[in-house]
């Protein structure tokens, strides 16, 4: 079992602003430990975290795969703050940008990514508090996510097989409300990407599930 990123640089005041590692971060984790044989066999040239928060998850990658090159992007200055420590601190090289999901990225990355991470705002919010959330860049932008806890992630999605290399993965943690044979039915039908559950867990009021996309 590989362990946990060291977090024990990131303050109290970090994570009163930034989203802190709780079941649904472990959960990608395990995932990721999971497929470690293929991650590690692969040899991923480029690996993208959209909402990389503490940088936990990079972090993690980075340990499995090694030296490759590794991007993270987040609307909250201060996870990208953080992000950059968190990989310091465990000894990944990570370049961060600050910025919507992979919007400064998007033409620069095309077709390159081969492991895609994504742990959106999945907490079905109002739309007005969604959108509050993302054009503030803080903390509540982690969790707020609109309209059956799907905007934002229905933002992403569109953007994924754009991205994906040919033998790219896309890691994406769901809720249950958020309709999980939905969204592996939606990437299959509208950007024929191929989708299965990885690992799902209860934590406690929560159904968490992590799903795994690749070209068919």
């Amino acid at each position: 079992m590989l362990p946990t990123p060291d977090l024990s640089h990131l303050t109290k005041k970090d994570l009163e602003e930034v989203y802190e590692p709780a079941e649904d971060t472990f959960l990608l984790l395990d995932a990721l430990e999971v497929d470690y044989d293929y991650l590690k066999g692969s040899k991923p040239s480029i690996c993208l975290e959209i909402g990389s928060g503490s940088g936990c998850v990079t972090s993690f990658l980075g340990n499995i795969i090694g030296s490759t090159a590794y991007f993270c992007t987040d609307i909250n200055p201060h996870a990208c703050r953080c992000t950059q420590r968190t990989g310091k601190q465990n000894n990944v090289n990570i370049q961060v940008i600050h910025g919507s999901l992979a919007s400064p990225l998007e033409l620069r990355l095309a077709s390159k990514v081969d492991v895609l991470l994504f742990n959106p705002p999945y907490v079905p919010t109002s739309d007005d508090e969604v959108g509050h959330a993302q054009s503030d860049g803080k903390i509540e932008g982690a969790w707020a996510g609109g309209s059956g806890g799907m905007q934002i992630t229905n933002v992403m999605l569109s953007k994924v097989k754009n991205l994906l290399s040919p033998s790219g993965r896309f890691y994406l943690v769901a809720l249950k409300e958020n309709n999980v044979p939905g969204i592996i039915k939606l990437m299959r039908e509208m950007y024929t990407l191929t989708g299965e559950i990885v690992l799902q867990r209860h934590a406690g009021r929560e159904h968490l599930f992590i799903l795994r996309f690749s070209h068919l």
